[in-house]
């Protein structure tokens, strides 16, 4: 009876594994036919896609014949377009705006009044300056008139102190004349010459107490003519801001600003006006700072206006670097084009290389960058996918340095839809 169970026992795990191992077939069974039926769909859509995607109309694509030229490698900028010359006109005094002349727009000859300033207060400044500069100025006067009176007194006492030096000398004399005559004695001798001794010591002291006071005053008025010069100074250029308070346009031009705010208080170095020579222009550049490398002054540049291409130079690049910008300036071969307008938003392309006789073809669509792609050729109503070398491009051509010869016919619209095509009908 036990051997039976056991033999039951068995039975059932062996039925159990058989059962499971089957389940597994059959499941990796399924797994492999779906992935087979997928594989086989993809493929059926591949041909599909290859069959519908074998002709195209004649009007959805555009082409361009390879020719032999130049070229020129480019780097994209933006620019704006400003005028050459721009006078900025500022007010050259703490003041209000009177009256305003001009309004923007208007055209302005050299010396033509834009605007006039209330300058009363700056021009009491002005008077009080100049009297304090005519208060000085009589003060170096006063000290040179004493300066004369007091040499000539003091002069006056020294010739006095040269007489009595002269008569005590003498004295002496006498008395040694009278001595050896027996008439005096040498106590009087040596009062004389006391006495002139010390009358020379004055006089000495005397003529130090001279210099001294020469040496001074001539200080205190050397100090009194530098104060004046400042204050005259001072007053001169008081009285060029006060000329300067007339706004007036220095050259011909056209107003592009003024500061209609009538009334307004003006602070020095505000700017009031600006004028411009619209007769003559420029570019300001602006490209990524990781051009820098590549961007110096003297690199040709091609301004876009309108399809119409200027050609000119950067004159000078900006040595700062502002939000990973940089700024540079571009003079223009034709300054004074019609197509020129202030603050008119450009295409700059920096020609960075150039390349001579070589085959291009006008750029487009078809044409995304990788040295080594395929192109579409025009070929007997078909197209014909070719592999080939891309050169230089720009915004006009594309260099293409094999695969084609000058004349074949090149689809340059977009053609990745027949990527996989190596022939397309063209309908």
């Amino acid at each position: 009876m036990a051997i039976a169970n056991n033999y039951a026992i068995q039975g059932t795990i062996m039925d159990t594994e058989i059962t499971q191992e089957v389940t597994s077939q059959r499941r990796k069974k399924t797994i492999a036919i779906a992935l087979a039926a997928i594989a086989m769909l993809i493929a059926l859509i591949w041909i599909i896609r290859a069959t519908l995607k074998s002709s195209i109309k004649r009007s959805e694509i555009t082409t361009a014949i390879v020719e032999t030229g130049n070229i020129e490698n480019t780097l994209n900028a933006t620019g704006e377009v400003l005028p050459e010359f721009e006078e900025i006109l500022t007010s050259p005094i703490n003041a209000s705006i009177k009256n305003v002349i001009m309004d923007a727009g208007n055209k302005v000859k050299a010396g033509q009044s834009i605007l006039t300033l209330d300058k009363s207060a700056t021009q009491t400044d002005f008077e009080k300056l100049k009297f304090q500069l005519e208060s000085k100025q009589n003060e170096v006067k006063k000290l040179k008139l004493d300066l004369s009176k007091s040499f000539y007194d003091i002069q006056s006492n020294n010739d006095i102190k040269k007489l009595r030096i002269d008569n005590l000398a003498d004295a002496v004399e006498n008395a040694k004349r009278l001595f050896k005559a027996g008439g005096g004695t040498r106590e009087g001798i040596e009062q004389a010459e006391l006495n002139l001794k010390v009358a020379q010591l004055e006089k000495k002291q005397l003529e130090n107490e001279v210099k001294n006071k020469q040496q001074t005053m001539q200080i205190e008025i050397k100090e009194a003519e530098i104060a004046a010069d400042i204050l005259s100074s001072d007053l001169n250029a008081l009285q060029r801001k006060l000329n300067l308070a007339n706004i007036v346009a220095t050259r011909a031009g056209v107003v592009t600003y003024v500061n209609r705010n009538i009334g307004a208080n003006i602070k020095e170095g505000e700017s009031l006006a600006r004028i411009a020579d619209l007769g003559s222009f420029k570019v300001q550049g602006s490209i990524s700072d990781n051009s820098m490398d590549q961007l110096h002054a003297g690199l040709p540049v091609i301004v876009l206006i309108n399809e119409v291409q200027l050609r000119g130079h950067v004159v000078n690049v900006s040595p700062s670097i502002q939000n990973s910008i940089i700024s540079f300036d571009i003079q223009l071969d034709e300054r004074n084009n019609k197509q020129l307008r202030p603050n008119m938003k450009v295409d700059v392309y920096l020609v960075t290389a150039t390349h001579n006789h070589i085959m291009r073809v006008a750029n487009g669509p078809a044409f995304k960058g990788p040295e080594l792609q395929d192109i579409f050729v025009v070929n007997n109503g078909k197209a014909e996918r070719r592999t080939v070398h891309i050169g230089l491009t720009n915004f006009d051509f594309v260099e293409i340095k094999d695969g084609v010869k000058p004349g074949d016919m090149v689809i340059n619209s977009d053609m990745s839809e027949y990527k996989n095509s190596k022939e397309v009908t063209i309908n």
